[in-house]
């Protein structure tokens, strides 16, 4: 289609450009038109900013366009029979692909609860979680982790309701089943969101209230998940865990101290269990600094509750 026309549509048809530019970026992409030359390149870097500007404007068409080219691509590649030298391609169009949503969910500046965004939501979400599981076999694909993790990471942001809600109803499910290995990609997801004080409260309140009746070999995914989550937040929030020293949070430090006791029953008496969650452990004392004032006052002599002994 010549620019003129794409210019045409443009001002008398937006939502027909838009659904044509997102067809024109698929058509684009290597695992469809080939190994790419700096002229493909090039069309498929001008397509893709263009996706990105009108993403400001019909945020929920690109959103989902991208969902079902991302889904097509996955499909192929997963189910198709692809030659060994045509695999890059399709490496290279995931690649784009993410980078293009990333992107776009970046550009959102606050969190949206319209039913068709919450089905995009959904729908993404699913998409991704097929690269968290992905063995580490090439360079390419600890590439596609990585920029996965990032999409996540964005599309949290503005949609934590819809993550959080896969991620508590996946913590549900493991409380009750008898699978003897369960799949615990939901819960890996933990580690890849965005979480500011607020949101970190509610995971750790959600966590209190299922790791009792989780199996073993699902607490090993939680308490790294979450401690990733952790070091994330003081890596995003520095400014909310340098203010959390000043002025510490009792709700926060309510949720960790809880989660810590919890923890240290699951390790009781097992010492491979003790050096599994001695990490979080420590990333939760560190969040409750009033308790640890008091643990490292009680070296010198001072007074420590019977409570915080132990710790």
């Amino acid at each position: 289609m010549c620019f003129e026309n794409f210019s045409t549509m443009a001002t008398q048809k937006p939502v027909e450009w838009v659904s044509a530019l997102i067809t024109r970026f698929e058509e684009q992409l290597p695992c469809r038109s080939g190994p790419q030359t700096t002229h493909s390149r090039i069309n498929v870097e001008q397509n893709k900013e263009s996706l990105i500007n009108i993403s400001k404007y019909k945020f929920s068409m690109v959103i989902s366009g991208l969902t079902r080219i991302l889904h097509s691509v996955n499909e192929m590649r997963t189910h198709g029979q692809i030659q060994q030298e045509f695999e890059k391609n399709f490496y290279e169009s995931q690649l784009i692909v993410l980078d293009t949503l990333e992107r776009c969910l970046s550009g959102q500046p606050k969190e949206t609860t319209r039913y068709d965004e919450a089905m995009n939501v959904k729908a993404l979400l699913k998409e991704l979680c097929q690269f968290i599981d992905m063995p580490n076999e090439n360079p390419m694909v600890i590439q596609l982790k990585n920029l996965a993790s990032k999409v996540l990471f964005a599309l949290s942001l503005n949609n934590f309701g819809a993550v959080f809600s896969r991620i508590s109803a996946r913590l549900e499910e493991l409380s009750k089943t008898n699978e003897e290995n369960p799949d615990f990609i939901d819960i890996e997801l933990i580690q890849h969101i965005n979480v500011d004080v607020g949101r970190l409260i509610k995971l750790l309140n959600e966590i209190n209230q299922k790791l009792k009746c989780l199996k073993k070999n699902a607490h090993h995914v939680l308490m790294v998940s979450l401690e990733k989550a952790i070091w994330s937040w003081m890596d995003t929030y520095p400014q909310e865990f340098m203010d959390l020293q000043k002025k510490p949070n009792e709700e926060l430090a309510d949720c960790c101290d809880r989660l810590f006791e919890l923890l240290d029953s699951f390790a009781e008496n097992n010492n491979k269990r003790k050096a599994s969650v001695w990490p979080l452990q420590i990333m939760l004392l560190v969040l409750c600094p009033k308790i640890l004032e008091e643990i490292v006052n009680a070296d010198s002599g001072a007074p420590c509750s019977p409570r915080h002994f132990r710790k």
